[in-house]
């Protein structure tokens, strides 16, 4: 895999891997479109995932290989999503080997990844950092403290801010801090329940967030009701959310760490600067014959499972 330049709208892969992608793809469009930047979406699949419950048509016709997607220019960032594989070992799931190879190639040429959720755990795998499984879903609202005022991404902002969790795994606080003082990730953000939630490697390539900020309130009531549906009894009440009258309180953290983290994107282009246009336009899929090829823990762990 080969990355090529590109010049003008910053380029964004997103990696969509949760499930009926289609209707998760506006929670990531909301925020890309609220940046001050102009912004291409490009939209990708992974060849060994069968996105069984996902739009067929959609998938074809408007997401690309990484290679298609590689083939048409240079992508700037990528997006790493969630994805309902919590339960599984990450050698367990099936497009793993796929998934690995490309975040690989964007460790080596992408200016930075963003997982989140899972994403984010996969991209800390990358780093021989794993997950642990919690005996309770993570659920809920959850309150963090920022870790370092003067961060080109995370710094600038309230001191701490709310956000969206569901996950049935994180990582240790104590792995992480073990992580940071052998000098291979930066910790950005913790809460008393959550833990570490915001993370990234020295080097600002992988971005990590362990929570859900691009979710709207609807959202969790919906995962709620699909568990209790599924007579679940590991996944308890979600906390500080009023299912009845559910509020979107961290849209604001959503957008200015989206914001900023593109901000940072545009600044590593070289001789190149993002233009100032608000909104984001998909690229269309490319032709067939266009391709080229493809301590403390917030959770004592029990060593469970779809986060969305």
């Amino acid at each position: 895999m080969v990355l090529s330049s590109a010049s003008g709208a910053l380029r964004v892969g997103i990696i969509n891997l949760m499930p009926r992608a289609e209707n998760y793809e506006r929670y990531l469009l909301r925020p890309l479109d609220r940046t001050l930047l102009a912004v291409s979406p490009v939209w990708i699949r992974l060849g060994s995932h069968r996105y069984s419950s996902s739009d067929a048509e959609r998938i074809r016709s408007a997401y690309l290989t990484f290679d298609e997607a590689l083939a048409r220019g240079r992508l700037d960032a990528v997006v790493l999503t969630g994805a309902p594989v919590e339960e599984l070992a990450f050698e367990e799931v099936r497009y793993w080997a796929e998934l690995s190879e490309i975040l690989q190639t964007c460790r080596r040429g992408v200016a930075s990844t963003l997982g989140l959720c899972w994403g984010a755990l996969a991209l800390a795998r990358q780093l021989g950092v794993d997950k642990a499984l919690f005996p309770a879903k993570l659920f809920g609202v959850f309150e963090n403290r920022h870790l370092l005022a003067d961060h080109p991404i995370t710094g600038g902002t309230d001191d701490s801010f709310w956000c969206a969790h569901s996950r049935h795994s994180g990582i240790l606080d104590r792995d992480l801090e073990r992580e940071q003082s052998a000098g291979n990730v930066r910790l950005l953000s913790h809460g008393a329940e959550t833990g570490y939630t915001v993370f990234e490697t020295v080097d600002h390539r992988f971005l990590m967030h362990l929570g859900h900020p691009e979710y709207e309130a609807e959202r969790l009531v919906e995962e709620w009701k699909r568990d209790t549906a599924l007579g679940r009894t590991d996944v308890p009440r979600p906390q500080n959310l009023d299912l009845e009258r559910p509020r979107t309180i961290w849209r604001s953290h959503c957008n200015e760490l989206v914001t900023q983290w593109l901000r940072f994107v545009a600044e590593q282009r070289p001789g190149s600067t993002a233009e100032p246009a608000r909104g984001a336009t998909a690229e269309p899929r490319m032709n067939p014959t266009e391709s080229d090829s493809s301590s403390r823990s917030p959770r004592s762990p029990t060593p469970g499972s779809a986060n969305s």
